[in-house]
């Protein structure tokens, strides 16, 4: 068996501030979905793990984000709580015609110049204080922001996935038909390798076990993720039946049809994938031994328009898994905190969690 990462990078706040700098200021991370941000002037407050952001739809329909920080006295441009805390699908808030600090009413276009400073004089140069911009990409719906925008590198490369495994998945178009956002009390890496393997699933996902037999089959060992896991005789999709009233995506291939897919995006972004829907988890790191998730159920807006359209039986039984692994990663995080844990080790089936070990060496150098 391998080592882990050791103690030090799950429970200090120095190596969780290190994270801070190398990882979440200068990578790209995932902050919601285009829908959100419907109309001119809706926007999103980020918690970008410490730093607050502004993201906003333009007149022009485009995408905009700034550090949410006015260029006068440094007041925050837009008071409102935002994400992770907002468990509602949709902008934080609206600027009417344009974004105003509450402090003394300088006032920004939504592309980030500054078009009005009270009482100042004519020969006073707005152009030089527009807004701290922050880079802004979408990705198949989902709308990413780098907080360093002059050395940021190609979303395109970080997200990259190989050989058309997500392809077939209309992805951008989907819609968040519910959310769930939930409080855990741990480290955001242990939920990645918790995501990133199975030898888990037996032990505490039985339900989830009797659809997907194959995960608790040899502790979860050689899944066949590149052509998706195969459910239980007669079911295909992630509901406590295995069946859904819902049409399956267009498109897809005869095993997507019938098999299950999984992706984790670095940092922040894990999908999982029926044919009928999509759950995708944003995931928002608060310190070293907190995260939240906001998990998003996505379907295809002809069958959220249908008048008997109902996700519960997709959220229902996400929100039990869910669950079972938020308490399993709590368990693991406060068990690391004693003062003999030194590293943990992976298991031959847990090949995939040793990736967060490549992630976290090449990210912080």
């Amino acid at each position: 068996m391998e080592p882990t990462l050791p103690r030090s990078a799950y429970v200090d706040l120095e190596h969780f501030r290190a994270e801070r700098e190398r990882i979440f200021f200068r990578q790209w991370f995932c902050v919601g979905r285009q829908e959100e941000l419907p109309g001119a002037g809706d926007h999103l407050v980020c918690d970008v793990a410490g730093e607050s952001i502004l993201v906003t739809r333009t007149r022009q329909g485009d995408l905009a984000a700034y550090y949410n920080v006015c260029r006068h006295r440094g007041s925050v441009l837009s008071a409102e709580p935002g994400k992770p805390s907002q468990a509602e699908i949709g902008p934080t808030g609206t600027f009417r015609g344009s974004i105003q600090c509450p402090y003394h009413n300088w006032t920004y276009s939504f592309t980030g110049e500054l078009r009005a400073a009270r009482f100042l004089d004519e020969d006073f140069d707005r152009a030089t204080l527009p807004l701290h911009h922050v880079a802004v990409r979408m990705w198949n719906g989902w709308i990413w922001v780098n907080l360093e925008p002059a050395t940021a590198p190609s979303l395109e490369e970080q997200v990259a996935v190989p050989g058309g495994y997500l392809d077939r998945y209309p992805l951008g178009e989907l819609q968040s038909a519910h959310r769930i956002v939930y409080q855990v009390e741990a480290n955001w890496k242990a939920i990645v390798e918790n995501y990133n393997e199975c030898y888990h699933c037996g032990p505490i996902h039985p339900e989830l076990c009797e659809l997907v037999p194959a995960f608790r089959q040899g502790g979860g060992a050689n899944l066949d993720w590149k052509n998706g896991i195969e459910h239980r005789d007669g079911a295909w999709t992630f509901t406590i039946s295995g069946t859904t009233t819902r049409q399956p995506f267009p498109g897809l291939s005869d095993t997507e049809l019938t098999r299950h897919k999984g992706q984790l995006l670095y940092p922040n972004l894990m999908l999982s994938l029926s044919a009928d829907h999509v759950t995708a988890f944003i995931l928002w790191p608060q310190g070293p031994a907190a995260t939240t998730v906001v998990c998003d159920f996505l379907f295809h807006p002809d069958e959220i328009a249908k008048p008997d359209f109902d996700p519960s039986d997709a959220v229902d039984f996400w929100d039990m898994v869910n669950r079972q692994d938020w308490r399993a990663c709590t368990l693991v995080q406060r068990g690391m905190t004693s003062r003999r844990f030194e590293h943990g080790f992976y298991a031959p089936m847990e090949d995939w969690s040793k990736d967060i070990r490549r992630y976290i060496d090449e990210s912080l150098q």
